[in-house]
């Protein structure tokens, strides 16, 4: 099974006449196409938003597009606050979920009017102190132990360093409620790309039912449920994508069992689909330019680890097509890397793919989110450029490449290398 490319060998000849590789490319149609599906998918809940997670993406003009189709912002720190407050981001359409919070991001926040969640219990004090409690407040859960769909284990929360135990969110929503909050909200992040449309509608009805019983033992009004983020993708070809419009149906069926019937009928839910809304959607583009043969067969390209760390970091498995040879077959295995001087510098291991020669373009697939954002400096490589593929087929630069001058920009105050 073969992934497709959404732009082809020679519309990435004609792009690195401006835009040399490797830079990463965004298709504008496929993603705001996806950003009006998932609010369908939730149509049914008058209050719903989804808060796009900006450290998967945070490029400006992909976020402008997204609040054109309704979104809202998922920030966890000061210059992503100062993204969407150059944006025009305000109020309810900011959800600032931050842990171990640096002072000022509060307060930072809650100018702009943003919903405030707290990480942990002892992060109330700290609140005030910094900026007093607003009248909306949010709290993140961790239920503790391992996380099962269907006899599968998807993830761990107790080992995770996010949320509050059960018992802290009611000591927290009293506190909270003494304090004058009006409106509150839960938030929980309990497993990461999930590739199933049953992890939603599950952990719904385990929040649905933590709200039902929050509000009957503090007497408080639950505004929202925040489901954040996990829903996944298929970064495997022979993994079926999830079905956003049976995962919208699956949360409705578990909100009107569990919530209707207890009064709560008006509370909003939210999500932070990072990885769903932006990640099938990008590719980052590189070129062949050497190649090894030792105890394995190597193929270096021109990009590194700093333009894409997931697979060296996570062991992360990207598909990879060559441009121009969709139909060959892969009759070769090589090993992708990079040029970094670290053995994970990997885009792929032991990968069958088609005879590989140097110039050739490779399309790693699935980049748009988590792809750029992680981008880092080691051994001085610099990040690359991003591109939007616009619905009409032109492309647009919306992120420069860095330059050496980008690179030593935090030396500016002295002239040692003058």
């Amino acid at each position: 099974m073969e992934k497709k490319p959404f732009v082809t060998l020679e519309q990435v000849e004609e792009i690195v006449k401006d835009y040399p590789t490797p830079f990463h490319i965004y298709d504008e149609k496929a993603f705001m196409e996806n950003a009006r599906k998932v609010n369908e998918a939730f149509a049914w809940n008058k209050g719903f938003r989804e808060y796009f997670a900006v450290k998967a993406e945070p490029n400006p003009f992909i976020i402008k597009l997204l609040k054109e189709a309704g979104c809202g912002v998922d920030c966890s720190s000061y210059t992503e606050l100062m993204i969407a407050d150059k944006l025009g981001f305000r109020d309810d359409e900011i959800m600032f979920s931050s842990n171990d919070t640096p002072e000022g991001e509060f307060k930072y926040a809650n100018d702009l009017g943003g919903i405030i969640n707290l990480d942990d219990i002892t992060h109330i004090e700290f609140l005030e102190e910094e900026c007093g409690i607003p009248e909306t407040v949010s709290c993140r859960y961790n239920p503790g132990g391992v996380y099962e769909v269907c006899n599968g284990i998807m993830d761990n929360p107790g080992d995770a360093k996010f949320g509050m135990t059960y018992h802290q969110m009611v000591e927290a929503f009293n506190i909270l409620k003494e304090k004058g909050v009006k409106n509150f909200g839960i938030h929980a992040f309990l497993a990461s790309n999930t590739v199933t449309n049953e992890y939603y509608p599950m952990l719904a009805r385990d929040i649905f039912k933590l709200a039902v019983e929050l509000q009957y033992q503090c007497g408080v009004h639950i505004g929202f449920v925040n489901l954040s983020g996990g829903v996944g993708i298929p970064y495997s070809p022979d993994q079926e994508p999830n079905d956003i419009m049976e995962i919208g149906e699956g949360v409705r069926k578990a909100y009107e069992e569990i919530l209707t019937p207890a009064g709560m009928g008006d509370v909003a839910i939210y999500t932070e689909m990072g990885r769903f809304m932006m990640g099938p959607y990008g590719a980052l583009i590189t070129k062949a330019i050497h190649e090894k043969h030792i105890y394995r067969e190597y193929i270096g390209v021109d990009a590194t680890a700093a333009n894409l760390m997931r697979p060296a970091i996570y062991d992360s498995y990207h598909h990879i097509t060559v441009l121009g040879k969709e139909n060959e077959k892969a009759n070769h295995v090589y090993d992708v890397v990079g040029s970094l001087c670290e053995n994970n510098d990997k885009f792929a291991v032991d990968r069958r793919l088609p005879k590989i020669d140097m110039g050739d373009y490779l399309y790693i697939h699935d980049t748009g989110a988590h792809g750029f954002a992680m981008g880092y400096n080691y051994n001085g490589r610099l990040r690359s450029a991003e591109l939007l593929l616009r619905e009409d087929g032109s492309v647009e630069l919306i992120r420069r490449a860095e330059t050496p001058d980008d690179y030593f920009a935090t030396f500016d105050f002295s002239d040692i290398l003058k």
